[in-house]
């Protein structure tokens, strides 16, 4: 495993709309062999890259038109790894977002949309009550994975989200055993789960400290 060292800590940006192509290049990498995303956008069926890809720009895009953080990290001024983060200030109901749904059902298709939509509903029943910060797409790059910048970016998402006094902790789920251990060594708590199809999808949560 390499380590971080001072030559190789990446700097925090904060991400505008300049950026959507890079980050959706890297949210795509690191969500196409995710489980739960092959089975929201039906991975057997021809076109999943492109309806993975869609399902990602319209979320960006629509982080960016709400003024909600997206969250990178760079490297030499490469962006190597990407996080967006639900305000507790604008809490975004996907059922509500009209545009966005129509969009959705253009690219990524109307079942695909729906699925999308009910996951995000059934997420969303395991949340605690109270003002939070949510964590929807978070991926590094391929080439600099298990060197510590999840680590890293994970951190410094939770010290951008400490600034919001209101903000109880922070909400994210993964259908990933492996990423669900790394989650539980940052402190994060299962909540519950939901099941997609043979997928479990753990829901987390890291109260503020």
């Amino acid at each position: 495993m390499t380590v971080i060292t001072e030559e190789t800590v990446a700097r925090v940006v904060r991400l505008d709309a300049s950026a959507l192509s890079e980050a959706k290049a890297i949210l795509y990498r690191a969500y196409k062999h995710e489980p739960t995303f092959k089975y929201l956008f039906e991975y057997p069926r021809p076109g999943y890259g492109q309806r993975l890809r869609a399902t990602i720009r319209e979320l960006l895009s629509l982080h960016f038109a709400t003024d909600q953080e997206v969250v990178g990290l760079a490297l030499d001024n490469h962006l190597i790894a990407v996080a967006l983060i639900g305000s507790p200030d604008i809490r975004l109901n996907l059922t509500k977002q009209f545009s966005w749904r129509a969009r959705m059902m253009l690219t990524a298709g109307m079942d695909c949309t729906w699925r999308y939509m009910d996951y995000h509903r059934q997420i969303h029943k395991h949340v605690p009550e109270g003002v939070h910060h949510e964590l929807p797409l978070f991926g590094v790059d391929t080439h600099y994975r298990n060197m510590g910048y999840g680590r890293q970016l994970m951190q410094a998402l939770e010290d951008i989200c400490a600034q919001n006094p209101k903000s109880k902790g922070i909400i994210l789920d993964t259908g990933n055993a492996r990423y669900l251990n790394f989650y539980k060594s940052i402190g994060y708590q299962v909540l519950g789960v939901v099941k997609l199809g043979t997928i479990v999808e753990s829901i987390l949560f890291k109260p503020r400290s």
